[in-house]
């Protein structure tokens, strides 16, 4: 097949439970850090359960944004504030109008909702200043557009965990359709009462910190998070090499048992990105910790790759954040891969209790202090994000690529 260009990923900005900026985060994460995990009882009625939560504070909504106010909104700010000055270059070379925005999400404003339906069953009215553009999905691009001042494309994604993995994809078709110069992608998603509920009631959550790959796993801690990228044309120092979508429809909410769909996503990935299994020199994994997600993950892997490729899941530091999931794990991959930022090519460590799964098979999970190597200046990795429906994402970066 012909290979396709590679874009720079020029910019890179997140708010996760681990904390906010590039140089914060990427202390927290090769130390395997999980001071962002925390115990709640307010999110599962009769139950405690353990979150990945932000703890940093948020901006402010700006005057113009004003009306889709909302701490989903204000977290998906906050990573991109971080990368302003890259987004308004950008704007000052190509113009607002060839500038896109592509973002994934999956509760939106729904913890406003929640609160907003209380106030309503309380008084008989909804209060002062709701309104259902803080609550619905796609508000979150018309609230980046208005508060960045971007006149290109702006839409939403919403297929739950695999969301804002997808936005790389479309952002990349929308600058190879001549559409735009440069897309504004990523992806925020916030706590809330409806998700943590659903997923109780699915037996799906963890009563502790998650403990993904383990013979002992026993589900999901949910979390939240914001990321957010530029991709242009040209080099950078982490390129986004290819992806690889699919569905593989087997169940809505089980993956496929031996991996299908897993594996498809990342052979697409791969060659979609030009380059071969023994290329990738990590697997940022899906990794939740549920008896299905795992096992079907692990048989992929195998499937595909020699046994040696380091992996981890990072879900174990910061929940499971669902519509931004794919944004944030992205953005541990392109830290991963970042020299400023990780001079000595450090892994994100797998946390988990070490009790191997005989049922799994074996994985080379990274432990404390694990290094990458790179071959001639070269190292690709891939991050996997995977949701119900059988709706699968692999994303392939590199270093040392030319686009």
């Amino acid at each position: 097949m012909t290979q396709r260009r590679s874009l720079g990923v020029a910019a890179m900005g997140l708010v996760t439970p681990l904390g906010s900026g590039s140089a914060t985060v990427a202390r927290a994460l090769f130390e395997g850090s999980r001071a962002g995990l925390a115990a709640r009882d307010d999110l599962c009625p009769g139950r405690s359960v353990w979150v990945g939560q932000v703890t940093d504070p948020l901006p402010s909504s700006p005057p113009q944004a004003a009306a889709y106010d909302c701490r989903n909104n204000r977290m998906m700010l906050g990573a991109l504030l971080q990368i302003r000055e890259d987004i308004d270059a950008a704007i000052e070379r190509h113009g607002a109008a060839r500038i896109g925005i592509v973002l994934g999400t999956s509760t939106g404003g729904m913890s406003e909702h929640e609160s907003a339906r209380e106030h309503r069953a309380r008084t008989g009215e909804w209060p002062a200043g709701s309104h259902y553009r803080q609550w619905e999905m796609g508000a979150l691009a018309e609230y980046a557009a208005l508060a960045l001042g971007i006149g290109g494309p702006a839409y939403v994604i919403a297929t739950a965990c695999s969301a804002s993995a997808k936005v790389f994809a479309s952002g990349r078709r929308l600058i190879e359709a001549g559409v735009c110069d440069a897309v504004v992608v990523g992806g925020a998603d916030t706590l809330c009462r409806l998700t943590a509920a659903g997923f109780s009631s699915l037996e799906a959550i963890s009563p502790s910190p998650c403990n993904p790959f383990s013979r002992n796993r026993d589900g999901i801690n949910i979390g939240e998070g914001a990321a957010a990228f530029l991709l242009t044309r040209g080099d950078a120092p982490v390129q986004f090499l290819g992806s690889g979508e699919c569905s593989d429809a087997y169940h809505i909410s089980a993956p496929h048992p031996e991996g299908r769909g897993a594996h498809e996503a990342m052979r697409l990935a791969l060659d979609d990105a030009a380059i071969a299994p023994g290329d990738v020199a990590y697997i940022n994994l899906h990794g939740t910790g549920t008896a299905l997600n795992d096992v079907m993950e692990a048989k992929a892997i195998a499937a595909l790759f020699d046994p040696s490729i380091s992996c981890s899941s990072t879900k174990a530091m910061i929940g499971h954040a669902l519509g931004a999931a794919g944004a944030c794990e992205a953005a541990f991959t392109w830290l991963t891969l970042n020299p400023a930022f990780n001079p000595h090519n450090r892994l994100p460590p797998h946390l988990w209790d070490g009790q191997i799964d005989p049922a799994l098979p074996a994985l080379r999970l990274a432990s404390a202090g694990a290094c990458y190597e790179e071959h001639d200046g070269r190292a690709a990795m891939l991050s996997n994000s995977f949701a119900f429906g059988g709706n699968n994402v692999a994303l392939a970066f590199g270093r040392g690529y030319t686009s």
